[in-house]
């Protein structure tokens, strides 16, 4: 696990780090403040179906992964398998699916980070002369399907419930009940119907060049997340009761944003439904809309790349995640 690649953006620095995973590797960007703590709690960003995490950070310092670095935060963006700058890259023969991210990547992300961190903080002790505890928990924060995936893998796993400190989504939900026209056209129509037809005759839905996402999907990761939408939440590959699992997790505390204009993909009433299956006991809700005091009615993308973002609800996030630190003091 070696950065590879590295450049200095105005405070803060990205490097692109490599985790070896079954034929290929996974790229976890690591945004880093001018002076990084490894012994605060990171935080570990997550993209959506159609997406990689360039939908958190960019190379002239803009998203919200750059604006929580800039804070003084270590954050890690996750490309998962196929994405990115993940290899191998989603092809006709990609046949992993939604199953992996939940069972295998997130968790190796997830103890990778730690283990980062552990060793950082020993040679800081080394250096210092005094010792540096390492974080023993990862904030995980997700934007839409991203966010599903994320709760399934704490709903699944123990271990994790009990090594993440937080759950952040933005526009996240498991199902899509709202009814009007345009989430017929683009969910019954488009993504139930023509996507599986177009991802038979590709190998997978290739989004970038149909310019309907920054990213491509696999066969396997389409019909999977279909079956979610408008199905039972239990696993393709072997059957695990992620529902029933998420009435006994031990969940982290929570927050989940959703944006007034977000109509169909993160609508409000299915962001709450979400809320609702998973039986979060620690939660917070928060509507981006003029109504609520925000600048916009915010969207499902425009709610994390809106210029006015970081001068709108940014901040309210950037000091939700400093309140852990206030009331770990506070004790």
């Amino acid at each position: 696990m070696t950065p590879l690649t590295s450049n200095a953006i105005s405070t803060i620095s990205q490097s692109s780090i490599y985790l070896p995973y079954r034929d290929g590797q996974l790229h976890l960007r690591q945004l880093l403040p001018a002076a990084a703590d490894f012994s605060k709690t990171p935080i570990l960003m997550l993209h959506g179906a159609m997406s990689n995490g360039r939908v958190f950070y960019s190379q002239s310092g803009r998203g919200l992964g750059c604006f929580l670095a800039k804070a003084g935060f270590v954050v890690y963006v996750l490309d998962t398998a196929g994405r990115g700058l993940s290899l191998p890259k989603i092809n006709r023969d990609f046949t992993l699916g939604q199953g992996e991210v939940i069972r295998e990547q997130l968790p190796l992300v997830q103890q990778a980070i730690l283990d980062l961190h552990q060793t950082a903080c020993q040679q800081q002790t080394m250096i210092q002369a005094k010792k540096i505890v390492a974080p023993s928990q990862v904030h995980w924060c997700a934007h839409s399907w991203g966010g599903v995936l994320m709760a399934s893998s704490l709903a699944r796993y123990p271990s994790l419930q009990q090594s993440v400190r937080s759950l952040l989504t933005f526009g996240s939900k498991r199902t899509i009940r709202v009814k009007s026209f345009k989430k017929w056209l683009m969910v019954d129509v488009f993504w139930n119907r023509l996507a599986p037809g177009l991802a038979m005759g590709q190998g997978y839905l290739a989004a970038d060049k149909l310019r309907i996402g920054m990213d491509n999907e696999s066969r396997a990761s389409l019909v999977q997340s279909i079956d979610w939408v408008r199905g039972d939440w239990q696993d393709h590959d072997d059957g695990f009761d992620y529902a029933n699992a998420a009435k006994r997790a031990d969940w982290p505390t929570a927050w989940f944003i959703s944006g007034q204009n977000d109509n169909v993909l993160g609508h409000p009433e299915d962001v709450a439904d979400m809320v609702s299956e998973c039986g979060f006991k620690r939660i917070k809700s928060t509507l981006l809309s003029k109504a609520n005091g925000f600048k916009h009615d915010y969207g499902h993308a425009d709610m994390l790349t809106h210029l006015d973002a970081t001068t709108d609800h940014f901040p309210k996030i950037r000091d939700w995640y400093l309140s852990f630190d206030l009331a770990v003091l506070n004790r």
